[in-house]
């Protein structure tokens, strides 16, 4: 599967960065190492010493640069070698890629393309753990698949209703009835709404109510999803479009989640959950994460399977159905900007 260069990817969770520790992350096939320094300064490089390829995220931090610990190679922050132990002349050609970093809404994104387009405006408009009018938990699962199949099985909500029959609750409604996919410009947006529902196991109502979710899906894998549960009759009274979640009666949450490719065959999923402070605390926020924790378990069950069949299966083809509308859009966006990544790519050699 071909992923999009030109876009930020999540490398890891901003706290998981501590002032002058590097850390290593693969995305994309590409070898990486971030480092936060005493001044605030945030860097990412190619892991990779030029002398004899070891791994600079075993390095040592000195200010702003990172010292390779295996013959002492000293590398800028635009990943130049400014000083070589025992030798004057430092090569012109000495040095390694510098990647486009930036600390947003928790997470540390990476632009994976040419450094020339990076525009942090592109970076999809998460809610990080630091919101204060949300009580948030957060975690990352590694997955033995590729991260196509994770994004296709966030665009396909249609398997909440055997997936996580047990976990979330979810009735048939998911798998019986579409939602309303909309194009965006960087991806797709589901909505749904589920009227006279006693809600989901997130979303208990002591008596019929109806029930709002909707979320974006974003390139490169990013899903920011919320929704809320409002009195009888609030779908047919808003003709089914998205409501004020200012009038909710309960259980208006939040999640943000990343999914983001590390090999062929290997990808990190990373997710936070909780309520708006209006509706829940701490104590939910656990519950929720509970749910969660099943939830995902039942994914990564399910889609590292898929990925043992597809890799014992001479030519994969799969058959859509009418779920796929998601997935169909989202794959076919994907597949529009690498073929122009790839035509710029051709032209500029």
């Amino acid at each position: 599967m071909r992923y999009v260069r030109n876009a930020w990817y999540v490398a890891g969770w901003s706290k998981d960065l501590a002032v002058d520790k590097p850390l290593a992350m693969t995305i994309l096939g590409d070898r990486i190492v971030l480092w936060r320094t005493a001044s605030g300064g945030l860097h990412a490089l190619e892991d990779r010493c030029v002398h004899r390829l070891a791994p600079l995220s075993l390095g040592r931090c000195e200010g702003e640069r990172l010292r390779c610990m295996y013959h002492g190679l000293l590398f800028d922050p635009d990943g130049k070698v400014v000083e070589i132990p025992g030798q004057e002349l430092v090569p012109p050609k000495a040095r390694v890629r510098a990647y486009p970093v930036v600390d947003r809404h928790s997470w540390l994104w990476v632009w994976m393309g040419d450094p020339a387009r990076a525009d942090a405006a592109l970076i999809p408009d998460a809610v990080g753990l630091d919101r204060p009018d949300y009580v948030l938990g957060h975690g990352q699962l590694d997955y033995a698949a590729e991260a196509r199949l994770i994004n296709d099985n966030l665009l396909d909500f249609s398997h909440l209703t055997f997936v996580h029959a047990q976990s979330f609750g979810s009735g048939p409604q998911f798998a019986s009835t579409p939602a309303r996919i909309t194009p965006l410009a960087r991806g797709i947006r589901y909505e749904r709404w589920t009227e006279n529902s006693y809600g989901s196991a997130s979303r208990r109502s002591a008596e019929p109510m109806d029930n709002f979710m909707t979320y974006d899906f974003l390139l490169p894998g990013i899903l920011l999803m919320t929704g809320g549960v409002f009195p009888l009759g609030t779908a047919q009274a808003v003709a089914f479009a998205a409501p004020d979640l200012g009038t909710a009666v309960s259980g208006v949450t939040f999640t943000s989640q990343a999914v983001t490719p590390m090999t062929d065959r290997t990808a990190r999923y990373f997710f936070s959950w909780g309520p708006h402070r209006a509706h829940g605390d701490e104590a939910q926020r656990d519950i929720l994460m509970g749910i969660a924790a099943r939830a995902f378990d039942e994914d990564k069950v399910m889609i590292e399977a898929q990925q043992r069949v597809i890799d014992m299966t001479p030519s994969p083809t799969v058959m859509p159905t009418a779920h796929d509308r998601g997935v169909t859009l989202f794959n076919r966006l994907v597949d529009r900007l690498v073929r122009q990544e790839e035509t710029a790519a051709r032209d500029a050699a």
